[in-house]
């Protein structure tokens, strides 16, 4: 399938080579998973860098489709979209949208976006800006294709830090939830033309995005809101089952569910980790909770699965990298308190890459009896909020203003 993929991306841009596939934030199924990636047989003690280049700030990941590189990000009051070339960081177009935005008070550290991850399709890229309008763009020239917004419903169109809801597409539907801190939708959109599909409910977005697995045999779409963890027809639009876990007083929904074997992995901030089972019986759903753990719990980063266990970041103490079974819950183990306030994590066979907030990058065996960390490298001198993109011949990473390609 993958191979299949790569084909139809070269036909559609036929410039592109076809050494490298990462369409979307923690790679190409959303899920963290590299499975292409072999590591080294021996870590090297430094990295290389092959080129640097100030791109803007901004939270989004890149993407590498072929031989090139596109980065949404912020340059003063407009945002931008670059496509660089992967080998050279070279410039080979870049598209502005005016996007004045003043952030909600307590969020100012965090700049003004854009926060939101963009994704790659059939040719086209799909970004949403921090004030919550979604803009699709011909990948080879950078023209703009559609935009879509609910600026007209929702006054403003983002919740209170901006709109941090990340697009996902699916066959030949681009989804996203939009609105702001009183009411909301879920919508999608024809790739091609950005004509609405479908619209679903009136829930209030949370600071989560949205991911899109089979599930008894049906394409849906998960997704956290501010009131519930959903299941919505991919296809119709229609909600198949809910279950209820709302943002609590200030603690705010935003990592992403973790799905694994049928069943949904969710963590919030101060409410601990969940095992969340959606059941399809004589059709009919249920969902349960069949089990529970306070003794980590996810803030701001999304946890990934590796072997049948999950690894992610607990604020508790302060930050700390954990491993637990998921179809228990049991804790494994802990990494030391204070470790980060912010990870991004990604598998592949045998080891975790975590890259912490603090621009330090490691591996860490994905081992189920101790922490034992592999490598480590200081990749930037400033935040590291962007997800890293892992190819095999480095990773990319994205600093507050700075675009790195790092070599093994």
């Amino acid at each position: 399938m993958r191979f299949l993929l790569l084909a139809l991306l070269a036909w559609t841009v036929p410039t592109f080579g076809a050494e490298a596939f990462w369409p979307g934030w923690l790679g190409p199924n959303r899920d963290g998973w590299v499975g292409t990636f072999k590591a080294p047989k021996t870590w090297p003690a430094k990295l290389q860098t092959a080129w640097r280049i100030k791109v803007g700030e901004g939270y989004g990941t890149p993407l590498v489709i072929g031989d090139r590189v596109f980065q949404h990000a912020r340059l003063g009051e407009k945002e931008v979209v670059w496509a660089l070339d992967l080998k050279t960081g070279r410039k080979l177009w870049q598209t502005y949208f005016e996007t004045p935005f003043k952030i909600g008070g307590g969020g100012e550290k965090h700049g003004k976006g854009p926060k939101a991850n963009p994704a790659y399709a059939n040719g086209r890229l799909f970004v949403m800006s921090i004030a919550g309008r979604l803009s699709a763009l011909d990948a080879a020239e950078g023209k703009v294709l559609w935009r879509a917004d609910y600026d007209s419903k929702f006054q403003p169109s983002h919740p209170r830090w901006g709109m941090c809801n990340s697009p996902v597409v699916d066959a030949n539907l681009v989804i996203a939830h939009f609105g702001n801190d009183e009411s909301g939708l879920l919508a999608a959109f024809d790739v091609r033309n950005g004509k609405e599909i479908w619209t679903q409910g009136n829930d209030l977005p949370s600071y989560s995005s949205p991911t899109v697995v089979t599930h008894k045999g049906i394409r849906q779409v998960i997704e956290w809101n501010r009131r519930a963890l959903v299941g919505v027809n991919a296809k119709t639009g229609n909600l198949l089952w809910e279950y209820p876990f709302p943002r609590v007083g200030t603690n705010q929904n935003m990592p992403t569910p973790s799905f694994y074997q049928g069943k949904v992995l969710l963590g919030g901030e101060n409410r601990g980790l969940h095992g969340i089972e959606p059941k399809l019986e004589n059709g009919k759903w249920t969902v349960s909770s069949y089990w529970s753990n306070r003794k980590v719990s996810l803030d701001m980063a999304t946890a990934i699965v590796n072997d049948g266990r999950l690894y992610g970041l607990s604020h508790l103490s302060r930050g700390r990298i954990f491993c637990a079974d998921s179809h228990t819950g049991e804790i494994l183990w802990q990494s030391p308190e204070r470790t980060a306030e912010n990870a991004t994590f990604l598998a592949f066979s045998g080891h975790i890459m975590v890259l912490l907030n603090k621009g330090e990058l490691r591996v860490v065996k994905a081992d189920a009896e101790r922490y034992e960390q592999v490598a480590a490298w200081q990749v930037a001198d400033t935040p590291t909020w962007a997800a890293p993109v892992l190819l095999q011949q480095g990773v990319l990473i994205k600093d507050r203003e700075h675009l790195t390609f790092w070599k093994f």
